[in-house]
């Protein structure tokens, strides 16, 4: 995959619960350096958990 001239990473986003990748989002690693983490809902645990971002 071309790298392009653009900061922004496709990364993924896994459960803190169950431990599945439920869902992918960008993020410019230039403005935001930490790991980012959203409430989302999960459909293996049936509930909203918090997922943070995962390894590659």
């Amino acid at each position: 995959m071309a790298q392009g001239k653009f900061s922004e990473k496709i990364i993924r986003l896994r459960c803190s619960a169950c431990k599945h990748v439920n869902y992918t989002t960008r993020k410019n690693k230039k403005l935001i350096e930490r790991k980012i983490e959203f409430k989302r809902f999960c459909r293996w645990c049936q509930k909203h958990t918090f997922h943070k971002e995962a390894k590659k």
